[in-house]
Parts: structure tokens; sequence; C-alpha cells
């Protein structure tokens, strides 16, 4: 009670300056750039809550962090890091709905893996540095391509077309051995027409846990060519990332003792003496290739038509100590006279897969209708098989046989259609409807070495609609009703036979005011889900989150968010989420009776959250921010059992940058310091919990037995940077 004490008083809230949208003209040119995400984006007007993020904001806090912890201070948002420093692999929950729930475009193109439909930005290391902008929608939002949005929706844009040549060098370097090396470069419209721009990166980390190491190399090209009503953009993008493995966690003993213990890797010699496999990592790279083809006809018709060919190859390697002959179809041996069943082994899991996606659209405007219509369809090709490239005890076994493999394939094709409609200077019309089928086959046996026979087929219809509502030039109201269906993902499949797709119906009640340089924005919900796929708060043997249907659910909460001038110098950027989150009925089995737990909370999603940022810029090229963060305590399971309750946290950083125009070669010279964690917080933003039925210790009863894990994240650290523009 005392830090909630404290946040209310304080009452903290968001770093990045919440982006208005001045209100357009329909007649005005919009730039070509922009009709790249015009698909899947909302304007100020528009029903939708939402929040723009710009490339400027981005940069403040760009020191090496992934795109999730950039975003950490949004309305509604919480960030977590496996190796607890913000570099690797992070993830991001927005009102407390999962990555898995949460959907990613970049230039309109589908980012979530299509299988497992989370997002893994390591293998887009430093991609931040090539963002234009983003929105970041919250609750259903608009139809968007790919995966459906449950809840949420980041939609990228990378960087636009250059007018001038230009290029940067950065470096950073900070605690646990973290550095960022980036090169850019655009070379400007050439004879007004043509630019090339692209960017090398290189980020490392040790990580704060112990091993959690990380090497991320990654490059991003674009060829444009621009006239007064056509863009082309050929862009490739690619990220190759060796991640030493922390997805382990740490029971809560080792979490008081030792805090930064990783078990990965870990294995007992011949000699008995501990030891930790060195090459316990996860090795993969992600190729991109886009082509996209901007057409303006006139002022009131455009089109985009965009291409994507994705490659994604890679495995993780594993240490096994102890395992069973069976597991990878050995025959026993004899050895010394006696027969072997075990042996010590490496193995890897690999991933080898394409996907493929063209999107489609076309808009209409005129000066009371901005019509959007079109199209998406994406084929996933993805093979999984396991080696064993080391064993003490081989038996028959060849190199390059593969213990398990299988196949997947996934086809998703939506088309919709969209518009706003001005009835009058007061009142607009938003309406979306979107129908979208999947097909989803796999054949060949998983990873458990068992067949894995998977053949559906989905069709959803995911409605729209909403109002604005003008009251002056300072204020609008506006209300929505969204519905969207998503269909299960490969875990789900794997670890529950009668899984089901679960539905969302969401309503947005918000008001927005602004005046000069205040705003103050705030925002009603009611999620209402039948059979919502819920984190059980348990991992697969590969760290995977496990889901259950929960049946009836609901997420009811307010968001309250502004920028508050104090002075000239000093702003004020608050944002709070109050919200209540319950699965109407649970059912659980405890001491081996089914019993009915009636209204619990769901897992991992906090009733309140909060941030702030103080923003003091007593000179032009000069600012210093104090950012807060406060989380309130959640569950990792559904059942409310204390043994998975995450405690709250609140959390301090501190960001300072000054800019040095210069006259020399470089156009200015950039400096930029951030210290996370400024008060040293030893705190916990993700874990997973977990229950078995003992049968064994009293016989003849059953007790069920509890257990958790936990995800440390980093005490007091710094990061320091320079960037050299010309």
């Amino acid at each position: 009670m005392k830090k909630l004490f404290h946040v209310l008083v304080v009452f903290i809230v968001s770093f990045y300056t919440y982006s208005q949208d001045k209100k357009q003209d329909s007649t005005k040119v919009e730039k070509l750039d922009e009709v790249l995400v015009k698909a899947v984006r909302v304007d100020a007007t528009s029903p939708i809550t939402h929040t723009n993020v710009t490339k400027k904001e981005i940069s403040k806090r760009n020191l090496g962090q992934d795109v999730p912890v950039l975003l950490n201070f949004l309305p509604s948002v919480v960030t977590t890091t496996d190796a607890g420093a913000g570099i690797g692999y992070t993830g991001i929950r927005v009102r407390g709905i999962s990555a898995q729930s949460t959907n990613i475009t970049i230039n309109g193109i589908p980012y979530n893996d299509a299988e497992s439909l989370g997002t893994f930005w390591v293998n887009l290391g430093d991609f931040a540095s090539s963002i234009e902008s983003l929105q970041l929608q919250r609750g259903v939002g608009t139809s968007t391509n790919g995966s459906g949005a449950f809840g949420a929706s980041i939609n990228i844009l990378t960087d636009a077309v250059s007018d001038k040549a230009n290029g940067e060098i950065s470096n950073s370097f900070g605690s646990y051995n973290t550095r960022k090396h980036t090169v850019k470069f655009s070379t400007g419209l050439m004879n007004n027409h043509f630019e090339i721009a692209g960017r090398l990166s290189n980020i490392v980390s040790d990580g704060y846990i112990d091993r959690a190491s990380t090497d991320l190399k990654s490059y991003y090209l674009q060829g444009s060519y621009v006239d007064d009503n056509t863009l082309i953009k050929a862009i490739t993008f690619a990220g190759q990332e060796v991640t030493y493995q922390s997805w382990f966690g740490i029971d809560e003993a080792t979490l008081q003792s030792n805090r930064t213990f990783n078990p990965a890797g870990q294995y007992t010699d011949d000699d008995g003496n501990t030891r930790f496999y060195d090459n316990e990592v996860d090795n993969y790279n992600q190729d991109h290739y886009q082509l996209h083809w901007n057409q303006r006809y006139n002022n009131r018709w455009s089109t985009n038509l965009g291409l994507n060919y994705t490659y994604g190859r890679g495995y993780f390697e594993q240490f096994r100590e102890d395992d069973d002959f069976d597991t990878y179809g050995f025959e026993p041996l004899t050895v010394n006279g006696e027969t072997v069943t075990t042996t010590d082994l490496i193995r890897r899991r690999w991933l080898d897969n394409d996907f493929y996606v063209i999107n489609a659209s076309a808009n209409y405007k005129n000066n009371n209708l901005d019509m959007i219509f079109g199209g998406s369809y994406s084929h996933y090709n993805g093979d999984h098989f396991g080696e064993v490239i080391w064993a003490e005890f081989a038996s028959q076994s060849e190199i390059r046989d593969r213990y398990y493999d299988g196949n997947s394939r996934k086809n998703d094709l939506s088309v919709f259609s969209k518009a706003n409609y001005r009835v009058n200077e007061k009142i607009r019309l938003y309406g979306d409807l979107q129908v979208r089928n999947v097909t989803y086959k796999t054949t060949g046996t998983s990873s458990d070495v068992i067949p894995f026979e998977v053949d559906k087929n989905f069709t959803f219809f995911n409605p729209k609609a909403g109002i604005t509502y003008q009251l002056n030039t300072n204020n609008d109201l506006y209300f929505s009703y969204a519905r969207a269906n998503r269909e299960p993902n490969r875990t789900d499949f794997e670890s529950n036979e009668g899984i089901e797709p679960e539905q969302l119906n969401d309503f947005e009640l918000g008001w927005r005011h602004r005046e000069g340089n205040f705003s103050f924005n705030a925002n009603a919900y009611y999620m209402h889900y039948n059979q919502q796929l819920v984190l059980s708060g348990q991992l697969d043997d590969v760290g995977n989150p496990i889901r259950t249907n929960s049946g009836e659910s609901y997420r009811l909460g307010l968001e309250l968010e502004a920028i508050i001038p104090v002075t000239k110098t000093l702003t004020l950027q608050p944002n709070m989420t109050l919200s209540s989150n319950k699965n109407k009925e649970t059912f659980a089995s405890i001491d081996g009776v089914l019993r009915n737990l009636g209204k619990t909370n769901i897992s991992f999603s906090p009733e309140f959250i909060a941030a702030n940022a103080i923003v003091f810029q007593p000179v032009k090229d000069l600012q210093v921010s104090f950012l807060s963060k406060y989380v309130g305590e959640q569950f990792m399971g559904n059942t409310d059992s204390d043994v998975s309750k995450l405690d709250s946290y609140f959390v301090n950083d501190l960001n300072i940058i000054y800019e040095i125009e210069t006259n020399s070669i470089f156009k200015s010279i950039i400096l930029t310091g951030l210290v996370n964690n400024i008060f040293n917080e030893k705190y916990v933003s993700n874990g997973y919990y977990f229950t078995f039925d003992d049968d064994f210790s009293n016989p003849g009863t059953i007790t069920t037995v509890e257990g958790a894990g936990f995800y440390p994240q980093a005490t007091t650290n710094f990061l320091i940077g320079a960037t050299l523009t010309f």
C-alpha cells in the first residue's frame, strides 16, 4: 500500500509524448509513405483507442534495448525480458493481453509468427533504428492483416524516403558489457526520383542473468522510386541472433539467495562437478523481403500493393543429461556387460520456414467519405525437426538422423472494407467489416516424438462500428463496438485436443480533450470474451506459454492519459489504467477433487498500471526526463493461488539527451544517457506457475503440489551513447 500511495501522490505515468494528429482537410495530399500503413491504422478522429509514437520519441531511449522495452511507458503496457536488462528475448502485454494476442505488422505486412502467433523481437536486433513511426491500438482496433488483433495491435512504418542525403554513426555502451553499434545512410533523392538507404547494426550484451548473453546482427536496406503520384519501395531487412537460453526462470528460494542464477545448460561431469554447457543457445536467422507499390490516381483514388517473403531458419541447442534412448529411437546397448538405455547427449531442435504475403487495398476519399477496401493472403510452410549432434552412447544412430520430423502449413485469407463518414461538422461514423479464413494442417511428429496431426479450417466474421461526436474544437467523444475471433496456435493444439477458437466483443467509450499543448484522454472499455485463451501460467519444454479456454471472461477498465505543460520548460506526461479482469467461473482439480472456484482473476492482468514522465527542457538542446512505472500485483495462474502471485513494483529511470550542433563534418553530436531502475528496485515482471498431483507421499490420497518460477529484472544499470549525424 505504501508504494501505491506514493504512486497516487506522484500520479505516475507515461514516457512518450502522445502524438496528437492534426485534423486534416480531406483534400490534403498525403505522404505516399503513409499509404503503406493506411489500411491498418486510424486517424485522430476515429473511435479507436490508440497512441502514436514518432521516430524522434523512439530515439530518446534507443540505446540497444528491444522495441517492447522502448514502449514500456505507454498506457496499459507491461514489458518483460528473460535476460533481465531489456535485450534478447523480450515481451509485451497490453491490458493484460499476451503477445500471442497482439497483432504486429511492419509496413502492413504481418510479423507475428504464423504458428505460435507470438512475436520474436530478438530476430530484429536494433529494428527501432529503422522505425519512422508506430501506432499502438488498444482493444480490437481496426481490421488488420495476418493473425487477428485480439486486444491490441502495433503497426510499424519503417524509414520514410529522405529528400536529402544524410548519415549517422551511433555507438552506445553500458552495464553487463552491453554495446550497440549502428551505421545508417541515405543518398537522398537522386535525379528527384531515386533513393537508397540502409543500416548495419550489432548489439551484444552479457545480460543481467548469468550467461544470458546476446549477439544480434542485423541490417536494413531500401531502394525507392518516387514521383508526384507513385512510390515504389523494395525493402530487405534481416537479423541473426545467438542468445544463451534464459527462459527456465528460478524458484522462490533461489530468487532470494541468488537472483541472477541461470539453470540453463547445467549438468554434472564424471567427477561429480557441476558444470554448464557453453553452447546452450538459440541460433536463428530471419530474412525479410518486401516490395510496395503505392499509386495515387487523383485526389480521390489511390491503391497499395504489398508483397513479402520471409525466410526463417535456426535451432536451439541443449545438453541433456541421462536422456532415455527411447526418446530418440535408440536401441539398448551392452557396454562392459551392462545394458545401457540412457546417455548424455547434445541435441538441436530446428525450425525451417517460408512465409509469403500479398496485400492489396484501394482508397477512395472525398470531402465526407474516406473508404478503404482490400484483402490479404499469406501462406506459411514450416518444418520442425530434431537432431542429436553428439551422444556419449549413440547406439545405431547416424549423423543427420532426425529423431522427430514434422511439417506445418497455414493459409490465411482476409477481405475487408472500412470507412469513415462525416455526417456533419459534429458527427463522424466509422464502419469496418472483415471476413477471414484460416486453414492449418500439420503432419509428422512433434518434439515429444508423438504423431501430431491437425487439419482445421476456420472462417471468422469480424464487424466493427463506431461514432465520434465533436463537442467543440477542443473536445471529442467516441464510442465503438468491435468483434474479434481468433484461432488457437500450435502449442494450444499440442497441449489440448479439445481447444476452441476464442471470441471477443469489445466496447470502447472515450473522451479526447486538446487545448494548446495540454491534452487529456479518458477511455473506458469492456471486453467480453467467450472461450478466451488465457495463459495457464505453465510453460512447455521449450518455454512456450500454455493457454487454456476459460469459458466466459471479461476485462473492464478505465485508461487516463495526459500531457500537462506546467511551465515552458517543464511538462508532465502521466497515464494510468484501473481494471478488473475476471474469469466468470473457474474449475480446478485440487487434491484430486474438481472444484468450482467461482469468479477468479485472469492471469498476468494487474488491476493497476501507471506511468509518468517529468520532462525538463531548460534549453533547446538539453532534455532531462524522469520516468516512473508502477505495475500492481498480478497472478500467474487463474486460481488466485498465493503461490502464483507476482508482487507489485515501482521502477524509475533517468534519461538525459544533449545535442551539440557543429559546423564541421558532422551536422550534430547527440549524447544520450539512461539510468534504468535508478533506486535499485529488486523486482520480477514475469514468471510461470504449475501444479501437479502427488499420490506417492501418502498412499491412497492425492495432494496437489504448487510451484512457481520467476524472471528477475535488472537492478540499477546504465547505458550511454553518442550519435554523429551528417
